[in-house]
């Protein structure tokens, strides 16, 4: 049986308009990055302040890309290439994503919120599985072109689309909900992020509430009831139209509440009510904060109607992502430590939330729990003071030390007792080999911060200590306790 593609060139035309070179042909696949297309893919050259992907067209094509969108001709394009010559090759990659929407039949879930976002998408990646065919975001990609491209991707045979969209500037979701049209739109939490260029938490609020002018007629809004922007979410999504809600959290009126949850070092047992009914269920992956967004996930699929029970048992399945919270084990000659990379991104609250997770950890007797945390950025003038106040959540996690990189970072460093300072330094480069040199088999080492404190440095110099094993292995989320 020849399977459908994902594009013709003419289904691409009608969307993206310009003008076609080359002999006929369809894509399997779109790509943005020639280093990671496959063979069949519709390669698109965006343009960005570092790279030019019209320089890497002619390796695209080499390494089996079916065609490529351009928006100038590009140099070493072997003669007769297939191309098609637009514009603007994002404005193309936005309207191949609107075509891809427009087209599909699928029941489309929205997923923002200061923390958690690609957590739950990919959670309703896995828990949406039984009831049909899932196509969701790939990685953290949630902005302007990563939206686009992630709708261009869907498969037109997809039964459900799970889409994150992401802010850091007002406007920017709005544009972004415009292409994605969710049947269901879900609002994570709202935490102190991007205060540079936010004011107010109700500020950040007001944002992510421009989700709900996408919602479609009929839809409904995921929404945590614990939080104290509660009302002013829920009033911006009625003022867009949304009359369905689903809602989360530890209060009394929410229709996902929270009982009480037993967490552990590796997994989480939760008791809730749902619809004012006892609901027991068990995720492997620890920690409050994925309790949090279970909860979330369950509220969408309630939305979409379906069964609670195949859903939920989806969660013993769970996989943390890398950077996200991962856990190994790294071997040295003495031993092994456990290494926590949480490295992708940080603000305060997820910060409090992978402090609470390294204390439930378990280090060997005699062994430390240690922090390795870089700068949370986008802060704005409470940046110092946010730093300071992980102070206490530090210690009430019994951190034994703290290693610290970046100039807020020493507002914490600062603020902590003396016996669990463990060293400072200007960046995670400066800071890597003073970690190598502390760390001991038995402890359990977290390393945290926001991407562009690049702790990732940490991450891997700290793998390199492995003396045992090429290739260190993930450690499993038990199920037990």
């Amino acid at each position: 049986m020849t399977q459908t593609p994902l594009w013709t060139r003419d289904e691409v035309l009608d969307a993206v308009g310009g003008l076609a070179k080359g002999a006929d042909w369809t894509a399997g696949g779109v790509a943005i990055d020639s280093r990671n297309l496959q063979p069949g893919d519709l390669f698109v050259a965006l343009q960005g302040p570092n790279h030019d992907a019209h320089d890497f067209v002619a390796a695209a094509l080499a390494n089996g890309a079916t065609a490529a969108l351009v928006h100038r001709m590009p140099e070493d394009a072997p003669e007769g290439a297939p191309l098609i010559l637009v514009e603007d090759t994002l404005k193309a990659l936005t309207a191949l994503g609107r075509a891809a929407r427009k087209r599909s039949s699928a029941r489309i879930v929205a997923v923002t919120g200061s923390a958690g976002k690609t957590g739950t998408k990919e959670a309703l990646r896995l828990v949406l599985s039984p009831f049909g065919k899932v196509s969701a975001s790939v990685s953290s990609f949630n902005n302007h072109w990563g939206v686009p491209l992630s709708l261009a991707r869907m498969p037109r045979d997809a039964e459900f689309g799970v889409f994150e969209l992401g802010m850091n500037h007002p406007g920017e979701i709005r544009d972004l909900v415009a292409l994605v049209q969710p049947e269901v739109a879900v609002i994570t939490t709202i935490a102190r992020a991007h205060l540079a260029f936010f004011k107010t938490g109700a500020a950040i609020a007001e944002a992510k509430a421009e989700i709900f002018e996408g919602v479609q007629p009929g839809g409904a809004a995921i929404l945590n009831a614990s939080s104290e922007y509660y009302g002013l979410l829920r009033a911006r999504a009625e003022a867009c139209g949304v009359t369905r809600f689903q809602t989360f959290g530890k209060s009394a009126e929410a229709q996902l509440r929270l009982v009480n949850a037993e967490l552990y070092a590796r997994c989480s047992a939760v008791s809730a009510l749902i619809g004012g009914k006892p609901f027991d269920y068990s995720l492997a992956v620890p920690g409050e904060h994925w309790v949090m967004n279970s909860l979330a996930v369950l509220a969408v699929v309630r939305a979409l109607g379906l069964d609670l029970t195949t859903a939920a048992a989806q969660f013993t399945r769970l996989k943390i992502l890398k950077g996200r919270g991962s856990s190994e084990l790294v071997s040295m000659p003495e031993g092994a430590f456990e290494l926590i990379d949480d490295s992708y991104n940080a603000n305060p609250e997820s910060m409090r939330a992978a402090l609470s997770v390294l204390g439930r950890s378990k280090p060997r007797e005699g062994s430390r729990r240690i922090a390795i945390l870089g700068d949370m950025l986008e802060l704005g003038s409470e940046s110092r003071s946010l730093h300071a106040g992980l102070a206490k959540p530090l210690l009430e996690a019994d951190v034994d030390l703290l290693f610290a990189c970046g100039a807020d970072m020493t507002a914490l460093f600062e603020a902590l007792p003396a016996d669990r300072r463990g060293a400072h330094a200007r960046d995670s480069v400066a800071l890597l080999p003073i970690v190598q040199a502390a760390v001991k088999p038995g402890d359990v080492v977290m390393v945290k911060g926001s991407l562009g404190s690049r702790m990732a440095v940490i991450v891997e110099g700290l793998r390199t200590l492995d003396r045992k094993h090429s290739d260190n292995q993930p450690l499993r989320a038990a199920n037990g306790r």
